[in-house]
């Protein structure tokens, strides 16, 4: 038997789903996503692989939840988010994939009725829907500059988390978990090992990707993740973003990898006045604000993508996966202390600072709250271990993913992650830390795995980061005219001491560009708050 842990109650899965699976009638009210394994579950679930997708994956969807109930995302590979209802139990069976890809929102009205969707503004335009910002969040996202966790802007508003699911039955709202990161490494394998399961899983996943019927494109970084993929895929056309600011461009880099792999690199230049254009833009389409400046970047090369394909590659995964961040090569330096302070990749402004920024300061919400549990799953691991895990269920979901799923969506794009997938993060997760990071080298094991098909000079290429800009451009005064408009407003002093935050822009200003982050992070919540709680 089957066994699934819900709360405090254990659920035979035979005995309440496979015994009356043909007594059950299933309907999707919603879907979003893409499932890679589908020829392996048609045939598995006897479902017409010849349907179009978007009925095709419906049916295994049905299918799946008839055969395997609670636990079924665990046979499935991709990104999804869904909310079924069973017509015999009367209940409503929500679910988003291990890592979040796909985003999923639920709100409980006062008379009980759940209202839910992979859009907040879709909630919001529902009965029984009361907006009313979430203040505590300011203080959140003023250190991690996007939303962690599962709690939103929109009080009431929650995220169903990655590797979790929802079941709503009587008006009362349970929530359950079938996945999560889990570490057990192994020290038996060499490096060479390792290697060779990376490249030969990625080229077992790498067909799955896309059907024979479908052409895509790629977003190519000059970095490893991206050309891996490329090397790996049968993609013709690639595209990159660029800046006329050489020390911030990485697209030169990507133009020379197209080359060498015989691709076609499509080079988009971005101008600060389109950058600072396209912010109201991205924060509507957001419906959260984020203070990630390279959030705009992308947004821009998803119009430009969306123009030529509507199907786009990118690398996301490996860095957590594998130890790809240069704060990764200080994890021995943190010891035992890195759970009092590491709350993943970005900690813009401490606490003291906080407090003395904004008008309303809560002691009780910090951000170190958001991660506890998460450090308890791997307390006896080592420290880089402990990091990738908290980037792994915060930083992926919360700011990268977030911001692939809003802006592609936006424009009609659909990005496919090959190296998000659970059977890459099952070798990464047994991998031991030494041939993750070790010295100056980072994600060793899976940049040796990348020169089975790259020359080296690309597979360890250092990793630039998908920088921006925005730090010279904000100095400028040809630009900074709504930043310091917003600073000054009656919206900004509603939130924040005005002197003080203008303290930090002047600061930046003389010289301080070390305060660019904080002043963005500022920005962008000013002109989302615009948007959603003064214009609407």
């Amino acid at each position: 038997n089957v066994l699934i842990r819900k709360d405090t109650h254990m659920i035979n899965l035979e005995e309440k789903y496979l015994t009356r699976k043909d007594t059950y009638m299933i309907k999707i009210l919603e879907y979003n996503g893409h499932i890679r394994n589908w020829k392996v579950l048609c045939e598995e679930l006897g479902i017409d692989s010849s349907l179009c997708r978007d009925e095709r994956e419906r049916a295994i969807l049905v299918e799946a939840y008839k055969t395997w109930g609670y636990d079924m995302a665990n046979h499935m590979h991709g990104m999804f988010a869904f909310a079924l209802w069973d017509t015999v139990e009367k209940k409503l069976f929500c679910l988003r994939d291990q890592f979040g890809v796909k985003p999923f929102y639920y709100y409980e009205t006062e008379n009980g009725k759940l209202l839910y969707g992979s859009s907040i503004r879709k909630i919001m335009e529902q009965p029984g829907f009361v907006k009313e910002l979430n203040e505590d969040m300011l203080q959140i996202y003023m250190s991690f500059t996007y939303v962690a966790g599962e709690n939103t802007f929109f009080r009431g508003v929650k995220k169903l988390m990655p590797g979790h699911y929802l079941v709503y039955q009587n008006k009362t709202v349970c929530i359950g978990r079938y996945w999560k990161p889990e570490f057990h490494p192994d020290h038996s394998k060499s490096i060479e090992e390792w290697t060779d399961e990376i490249h030969t899983t990625l080229q077992k996943i790498m067909p799955e990707v896309k059907s024979e019927n479908e052409t895509a494109e790629l977003f190519l970084s000059g970095g490893v993740d991206s050309s891996y993929i490329l090397a790996m895929s049968d993609i013709e056309k690639t595209g990159s973003c660029g800046y006329e600011e050489e020390r911030f461009d990485e697209s030169k880099l990507a133009q020379q990898t197209a080359n060498i792999l015989g691709c076609k690199n499509s080079r988009y230049i971005i101008t600060p006045e389109e950058y600072f254009a396209s912010v109201p833009y991205v924060m509507y389409h957001m419906e959260q604000p984020t203070g990630d400046a390279s959030a705009i970047v992308f947004a821009i090369g998803c119009k430009a993508a969306a123009e030529n394909t509507n199907i786009c590659y990118s690398g996301e995964g490996a860095d957590e996966f594998f130890g790809g961040y240069n704060i990764y090569h200080k994890a021995e330096c943190y010891g035992e202390n890195l759970k009092t302070f590491y709350i993943g990749n970005t900690n813009i402004m401490n606490e003291g600072e906080k407090r003395k920024i904004l008008k309303k300061y809560n002691p009780d919400v910090l951000p170190i709250e958001v991660v506890k549990g998460i450090y308890e799953e791997t307390e006896e691991l080592d420290t880089l271990t402990n990091m990738s895990n908290v980037d792994i269920q915060i930083w992926l979901e919360g700011d990268i993913y977030f911001n692939i799923d809003k802006m592609s969506t936006a424009v009609g794009l659909e990005v496919r992650m090959p190296l998000t997938d659970t059977r890459i993060f099952d070798i990464a997760s047994r991998i031991p830390s030494e041939y993750k990071v070790k010295g100056k080298e980072n994600k060793i094991a899976f940049r040796t795995a990348a020169s089975k098909t790259l020359p080296e000079e690309i597979a360890f290429r250092n990793k630039l980061g998908f920088i921006v800009p925005i730090r010279i451009w904000m100095a400028d005064d040809q630009y900074n005219k709504d930043i310091r408009d917003k600073f000054n407003s009656e919206i900004a002093d509603k939130f924040f001491n005005i002197d003080e935050i203008n303290e930090i822009f002047n600061d930046y200003i003389s010289g301080n560009s070390d305060n660019w982050r904080k002043i963005w992070m500022i920005y962008t919540f000013l002109v989302w708050y615009e948007i959603y709680f003064v214009k609407c």
